[in-house]
């Protein structure tokens, strides 16, 4: 999913002023958006928090479900990111403006790159059990105005222990490396526990990492997190502990700090306000986001933007 608020705010974040360069515990409330009209899914949004805007180049956060609903998400558009699509529960068809189509079921990796411009449409078979995340990776001036691009995973590298697998979704996690393109140093990876299962996970200590409880409760070095809120675990460690006295399961982000400011409104990340004006007039326009075939639904309209420019802000208020 992405990005369907019909008022979006519109956020300034990256550079390296307030990153946490020490180890913190701090619990970060989501907040609900409901994606759509009243019989739409709702999701927590946890990142861009009003506290902490990123994490490494991680920069959107969305976990939804479980509940079963029916995802429909006509044709829009992205630029300057990637798109990680991670499911628990249910499967969801992706269609897009390179020629794309594939479904995505729990446990494969959909990574879409926006580049330049894209558009892309999402909805699932039929009315099923829906739980997963939506995740956003702001692309580095490099590879922002690269082509577009879509990779399908169906299988990524794991790491085990008693009773814990751990999933390495993006990056590079204690020696194991994920197959998907990543464009600065990152880490996503998700970690399932039995009753009564525990493992310490290598990290780096230049990275800033957060950790997003999926189901049941894992203590996450010293803190007890369960589904809701996001936990900025800051920089500056080399091991983190895990426990779940029941069966959990969790999301590990982690990353250099991103250097770059950027600025997000609706699917955007861009570098100004004037650049996401211009993003959206071409949108609007059908200028250079290409269209996407059997999408069978009309593209999505771009929400009026705010009447003030952003001013610019650190990762921190």
């Amino acid at each position: 999913m992405s990005n369907l608020e019909t008022d979006p705010r519109e956020s300034a974040c990256g550079g390296l002023a307030d990153v946490a360069a020490e180890p913190v515990n701090e619990l970060l409330t989501g907040r609900d958006v409901v994606l759509g009209g009243p019989r739409a899914m709702r999701v927590t949004r946890t990142l861009p928090n009003r506290d902490v805007r990123m994490v490494g180049a991680w920069c959107f956060v969305d976990h939804y479900g479980p509940e079963r609903a029916t995802m429909h998400v006509p044709p829009h558009p992205h630029t300057g990111l990637q798109t990680v699509s991670w499911l628990v529960e249910g499967e969801v068809l992706h269609r897009d403006s390179v020629g794309s189509e594939q479904l995505i079921r729990p446990g494969q990796l959909n990574l879409m790159t926006a580049g330049r411009a894209i558009s892309h449409a999402e909805e699932s078979p039929a009315e099923a059990v829906l739980h997963g995340v939506q995740l956003w990776v702001a692309l580095p001036s490099a590879a922002r105005e690269s082509a577009p691009a879509f990779e399908h995973h169906p299988a990524l590298p794991t790491l085990t222990s008693p009773g814990v697998t751990v999933t390495v979704i993006m990056g590079e996690l204690g020696g194991v490396t994920s197959p998907a393109t990543v464009h600065t140093p990152l880490v996503g990876a998700e970690v399932t526990l039995e009753a009564g299962a525990g493992t310490s996970v290598p990290l780096r200590p230049g990275f800033e990492y957060a950790a997003l409880a999926l189901s049941g409760t894992v203590r996450v070095g010293g803190t007890d997190l369960s589904p809701g809120p996001l936990l900025y675990l800051g920089g500056g460690r080399s091991e983190l502990t895990l426990e779940a006295e029941g069966a959990g399961r969790l999301l590990l982000l982690g990353g250099e700090p991103f250097e770059e400011r950027i600025v997000m409104w609706w699917n955007f990340v861009g570098r100004d306000h004037e650049e996401i004006v211009r993003f959206r007039r071409e949108w609007m326009e059908g200028d250079g986001f290409g269209t996407v075939p059997g999408a069978g639904a009309a593209p999505l309209p771009a929400p009026e933007l705010p009447l003030t420019p952003l001013k610019a802000r650190g990762r921190r208020r």
